[in-house]
Formats: C-alpha cells, structure tokens, sequence
C-alpha cells in the first residue's frame, strides 16, 4: 500500500491514507476519522464478494442471496434491504480509491512536463514512459478481468510488483534525466551571464510557476481523498449495525475503527 501511495494521489495527502508496517491493515487516517481496512473485496457486476485472510468469504449476489463461507444464509425483507445499501455504498465509493490513485499518477506526469516545458527539455521521455507504466500496474491492481479489486492481498501485491519492476528503472531514469537537468541548468546560468542573484531570482520564479500549476490540481485531489476518508468511517458504522442485523457476517467486515 506505500509504494501505491507514493505514486499516486496520496503523495498530495500525506495525512489522508498511511500505511503501519507494523500492523497488517490499511489505515485511513486524518484529524476527522480513522479506519482501517482488513479483508479483501472482489466487485463483479453480479455480484459483491468479501474474503478474509483464511480464504473465509461471503458472496451477496444482485438476486438478493447471500452465502457465507458456502452456506447459504435465509435473508428476511429488512436485513435484504440492509444488504442492498451496503452493497451500493461500496460500489459507489471504493473505485473512488482508483480513481484517486490514476489521477494522482496523472498529476506527477503534469508536474514532469511543467519542469520540461520550463527548462527546454527533451529527456524526460524515459521518466514519462515510466509513469505511463506505472499507471498501467495501477489499474491491473484494481481491475482484474472485470472485476474491481481492493483490500490488503491486491496492495501487497502492488508492492511486491513495484519492487521487482519499478524501483530499478526509477533509479536509472532519474540519473539518465539527470544529465540534461543539468545541461539546462548550465544553460540557464550562462543565459545570466553569471550573475548568481540573477539566475536563483529566474529558479525561484520558475519553481513558483511549476508549483502553482500543479498544487491546483493537487489540492483538488487531497479534497477527494480526505472525504473519501469520511466516506469509509461511514461505511464502517453502517457495517456495525449490519452485523448485529446478520451476526454472521461478523469477522468478514472491510472496515472498522482504529483503536489508538
């Protein structure tokens, strides 16, 4: 879950999403809530399937059938209700963590061309290529053959992928864009001729330029992931008062309060 925040969105918000290396779960936390996820979702058109650590699940199809751990369970009107909601609140707001991830990706690529355009370079391309990869394994750790993944398994996998594909190829794209960043700083400094006050007045200003551009689209960004945080607190309280509607549901929740 760190690399994925790393290059995603959540390198906009530091405070919205962490990850405890000391704690299996995932751990949405700012000032206004504090959650963690546990288990795994998979969401099919069909269907809503949650599974646990121990390969435990529960399946709660669009028929309104719910099976848990391969038992079919009997559902009355009100927990088929119950069921129905909460099905439609994870639809709804999990993809949104995708959604922040790719833009988040979007948005490291905006701020590569903004240092490109502003010093007249042309090689960056192997560091753009990468972001493009990058958003590639972004997607196939969300979207799996029509099914939209989320939970601990599908992130430890991100990281285990980014590890062996990515973090090389960052380290030799940085040091081969290294080069022309100085050949245009070089540049910059002859252009003034010399003048040391001159050429750091013309950095200051281009790095302003650079960082308003791509704080707006930052600050957006960090607005959606910290409701998004308060959106999952919501989730876990209604999750709550499912299970004591459908005790056996107990143990197969996707969220719950982080006890500090």
């Amino acid at each position: 879950m760190k690399k994925l925040l790393l290059v995603s969105a959540l390198i906009c918000s530091p405070a919205a999403m962490a990850h405890n290396d000391n704690d299996s779960a995932i751990s949405f936390s700012n000032d206004e809530c504090n959650v963690e996820f546990k288990n795994d979702v998979r969401i099919k058109p069909n269907e809503l399937e949650i599974f646990t650590a121990n390969n435990k699940t529960m399946q709660f199809n669009t028929h309104g059938d719910l099976t848990v751990n391969g038992e079919f369970v009997a559902l009355n009107s009100s927990q088929r209700e119950a069921l129905n909601k909460y099905s439609d609140s994870l639809r709804t707001q999990l993809p949104e963590v995708a959604n922040i991830a790719l833009e988040g990706v979007k948005i490291a690529g905006v701020a590569l061309e903004e240092v490109g355009n502003a010093f007249n370079i042309d090689g960056l391309d192997n560091m753009s290529e990468l972001m493009d990869d990058i958003k590639i394994e972004v997607e196939n750790t969300f979207y799996q053959q029509g099914t939209f993944v989320m939970g601990q398994q599908s992130f430890n996998q991100f990281g285990e992928n980014f590890e062996q594909q990515f973090e090389q190829q960052i380290e030799t794209a940085v040091m081969q864009s290294m080069g022309s960043i100085l050949v245009a700083l070089g540049s910059e400094l002859l252009g003034s001729g010399g003048d040391m006050d001159a050429f750091e007045q013309r950095m200051e200003n281009m790095g302003a330029q650079i960082e308003e551009k791509v704080e707006l689209h930052a600050s957006a960004l960090e607005e959606r992931a910290n409701s998004l945080c308060g959106n999952f607190a919501d989730i876990a309280k209604q999750e709550e008062q499912l299970v004591m509607q459908l005790p056996e549901l107990k143990g197969y929740q996707l969220f719950s309060f982080k006890q500090n």
